[in-house]
């Protein structure tokens, strides 16, 4: 998958999409908004107590009054230190919160999308936005969007006091404005345009990461590690030279910034003297001035840098905010949610029993991404508690009709009923709570062997999780750790066997009790022992179950009640396995050369 391009120049209305969240911290933002202002405002007064101090103890040669002098700068000070400290608690909560509300809402919304969008997406795209994205836009809005408010302030408290103390004067550092404001406009959308550049090839970066990192064993047996560092440099390659372009224009930008604020500051310098030569402006009012025009250099400095910034952190949203725009392809009424809840908030109560009857009903379908049909005016009516192996060649396309029975996907046209209703007048959760699945490659979470098991029903006790591992065989793989049910299994089960991983899998599958059972090619990957304590329990755990078997070994799915056979994603014979036989087809072709296959191994490991 591409990553999508984005091409906007600035738009407030993509800002607009942070509010939502920003709303509910409202007040620490208002109250970080109000101290980050107060501390502009004691910024503007303490150069004044420099001109007093000229005009009144140094002028007159006087120390009279300095006691409440002193107590008023004090207190000035003192304002000035609370406010920072506030400003800085109320912008460490807002960014905490922020990023944190952020990664929610996008974690939650990545459990709604449907299973097309992960199979189009790298893992590396989804990390990218949801870490790195999130955390830049969190350190924004809470310390550079403050940073700016409180130069805008200063800067234009800072005009206003020059006004006051000499208009002429002020006049000529305003000239520095509309050159910032033309050097923003002109350098905007170029910044903009190499940061979202950064972004994307970070996302790929991140990507490589992963891939490198979960692959790490593939690579090191295919020797492909200097195949698979010449493509990571490939990629540092193009974001260094992306973000070289992006720094590049920043370091144009600000310095021609800086330059034109120095000029300002060096005209008012001249202008200044020469009015003070000719007694039109007191020395004090000039030194304050003065401290006015060189201390606007650094706020005008990193209100530009910060603009720049601002700029770039629109590709960040524009990236967040795309995923969250994402749509899932699978998704429940809102009648059906008003009566059976969301995923999130389910009405258990008002769903109804399940038996596991299910039909296809003249299904044609297509991948969201493929061209052309798949499934044309399918019709296939399956019993509760009917066994159906769908058998063929790797790529045939196995999985459809599993993942069309389970919604997973849905039919491009026609109607799959369960217990004879279109499952789409029922919640996707109704369904996937009765289905248990085993996959070939089971995926393990971090954590113990019983919390591994525990996941297929929360709610079970110590007493149901034991009865359903013994129930597969998976009691001998805690039996064989060093701290039993308590071992780690290690990230995605690394430290277990495939076929160890496989019987906490059916363990799991087993515990959540499902009317539907489906085992995708559960049995392929394991070694025969394993295999056949799977095979010893599989007969008692799909009984009066509707299951569904993927198989690769014809010799697994003889006692099917139904076998349909896949060819190149079509269905092209059906049956029991003898019918199946005795027709001689593409079925009698495939056992044969299996069971050839089989045979010649079996003698060659004699």
């Amino acid at each position: 998958m591409e990553e999508q391009e984005y091409t906007k120049a600035f738009d407030i209305t993509i800002w607009k999409r942070l509010l939502p969240i920003l709303k509910v911290y409202k007040g620490a933002f208002v109250g970080m908004i109000v101290f980050n202002s107060l501390t502009a405002v004691m910024d503007i007064l303490i150069p004044l107590f420099q001109g007093y101090t000229i005009r009144t103890f140094i002028a007159n040669n006087t120390l009279q009054g300095l006691a409440p002098f002193i107590a008023a700068y004090l207190i000035v000070l003192l304002i000035q230190f609370g406010c920072v400290t506030a400003f800085g608690r109320n912008s460490m909560y807002i960014e905490m919160n922020f990023g944190k509300d952020m990664r929610r809402d996008l974690f939650r919304h990545l459990q709604n999308l449907s299973f097309s969008y992960y199979n189009v997406t790298p893992v590396g795209f989804i990390l990218s936005r949801v870490m790195n994205d999130t955390n830049r836009i969190a350190g924004m809005i809470a310390w550079q969007v403050p940073d700016i408010l409180w130069a805008l302030v200063y800067v234009g408290g800072t005009f206003l006091a020059m006004l006051l103390l000499n208009w002429k004067l002020a006049i000529l550092v305003l000239l520095v404005v509309p050159a910032i404001a033309i050097l923003t406009w002109k350098f905007q959308d170029k910044i903009l345009h190499w940061n979202r550049i950064v972004r994307r090839t970070n996302s790929r970066l991140t990507g490589a990461f992963n891939e490198g990192i979960t692959g790490a064993k593939t690579i090191k047996t295919l020797s492909t590690e200097e195949r698979s560092t010449a493509d990571f440099e490939n990629l540092t390659g193009e974001m260094y030279h992306a973000a070289v372009k992006a720094e590049r224009l920043n370091a144009v930008f600000i310095p021609m910034v800086l330059f034109a604020s120095s000029l300002a500051v060096a005209i008012v310098l001249l202008r200044g003297g020469y009015m003070v030569l000719d007694q039109a402006l007191e020395i004090a009012t000039l030194s304050v001035f003065c401290t006015y025009a060189v201390g606007i250099f650094e706020p005008i400095q990193m209100t530009a840098s910060s603009i720049a910034e601002f700029i770039s952190l629109q590709a960040s949203i524009e990236r967040v905010t795309g995923l969250l725009d994402e749509v899932p392809t699978v998704v429940d009424t809102p009648a059906v949610i008003e009566k059976y809840g969301d995923a999130f908030h389910p009405k258990r109560e008002n769903w109804e029993p399940i038996r596991g009857e299910i039909e296809f009903r003249d299904v044609t379908f297509r991948y969201p991404d493929g061209g052309e049909n798949v499934l044309e005016h399918f019709n296939l009516k399956i019993p509760a508690g009917t066994t159906v192996a769908i058998v063929g060649e790797t790529g045939a396309g196995k999985s459809t009709l599993v993942n069309l029975a389970c919604r997973f996907f849905e039919p491009t046209e026609g109607q799959i009923l369960v217990d004879g209703r279109d499952y789409r007048e029922r919640s996707q959760l109704w369904l996937h709570s009765n289905i248990g699945y085993v996959l070939q490659n089971p995926h393990l979470f971090s954590g113990s062997v019983r919390d591994n098991i525990r996941y297929g029903r929360l709610d079970a006790t110590e007493e149901e999780i034991m009865a359903a591992a013994k129930a597969v065989s998976a009691d001998l793989v805690a039996a064989k750790l060093d701290q039993g049910w308590d071992s780690d299994v290690g990230e995605e089960g690394d430290r277990l066997s495939t076929g160890e991983k496989q019987l906490i899998s059916f363990a799991r599958a087993v515990l959540a009790d499902p009317r539907i059972f489906v085992l995708d090619e559960a049995t392929s990957s394991i070694d025969t022992q394993t295999e056949q304590y799977i095979q010893n329990a599989i007969d008692h755990l799909l009984r009066d179950r509707t299951s569904f078997l993927i198989a690769h070994r014809l010799s697994t799915i003889r006692k099917a009640d139904l076998i349909l056979v896949v060819r190149d994603g079509k269905i092209v014979e059906r049956g029991t396995h003898m019918e199946l036989l005795r027709r001689r087809g593409y079925y009698h072709d495939l056992y044969t050369k299996q069971f050839a296959e089989e045979s010649a191994a079996r003698v060659l490991g004699n």
